[in-house]
């Protein structure tokens, strides 16, 4: 889902023509990606490819290995009325929240994985699966993202009912 390798800087805040023939949330996501209107291009020729984009532009991501994450996005869902886009990454069996910009640099929880600046996610087009990477919360287009005080705390429920399970077999 990750890879660090440093890309050239991208401009502050591309502005992504919203169409009728482009879903929101293809643009939204188009949007990170240091190019848009090429990274939507690529999306269109090749509805079930995938795009590399940059972390820490437009959302930071959390990742969490797949059992813990899929504990706490059930908790979250108690939480909120809907949490903001989640990426599945079967291969390696982990979970990845899209969170605002800042928090992978900031976070100081456990059991997570932190994604922001200088690193690129294997992203495929909403709706889709590619190379085993998949949408478990798409995102709508509005830009919302998950809270991160609210992951942490659905993260520390789910942490603590895995330890309770954990004690009691």
């Amino acid at each position: 889902m990750t890879d660090s390798h440093e890309a050239p800087e991208a401009p502050e805040s591309p502005e992504v023509p919203e169409t009728a023939e482009r879903p929101s949330s293809l643009a939204w996501l188009a949007s990170a990606a240091p190019d848009p209107a090429s990274c939507l291009r690529r999306w269109e020729r090749d509805p079930r490819g995938t795009a590399l984009l940059p972390a820490g532009r437009v959302w930071d991501v959390l990742v969490l290995p797949g059992l813990l994450g899929r504990a706490t996005l059930e908790i979250l869902g108690r939480l909120v009325e809907r949490p903001g886009p989640v990426l599945a990454d079967a291969g390696r069996d982990r979970l990845g929240f899209l969170v605002p910009v800042g928090t992978a640099a900031q976070w100081a929880g456990g059991g997570a994985r932190c994604a922001g600046h200088g690193t690129w996610l294997v992203v495929p087009r909403p709706g889709e699966t590619a190379d085993g990477i998949s949408w478990i919360v798409p995102p709508d287009g509005s830009g919302v993202l998950t809270d991160a005080a609210r992951l942490e705390l659905a993260l520390h429920e789910a942490a603590a009912r895995r330890d309770e399970e954990g004690r009691a077999t």
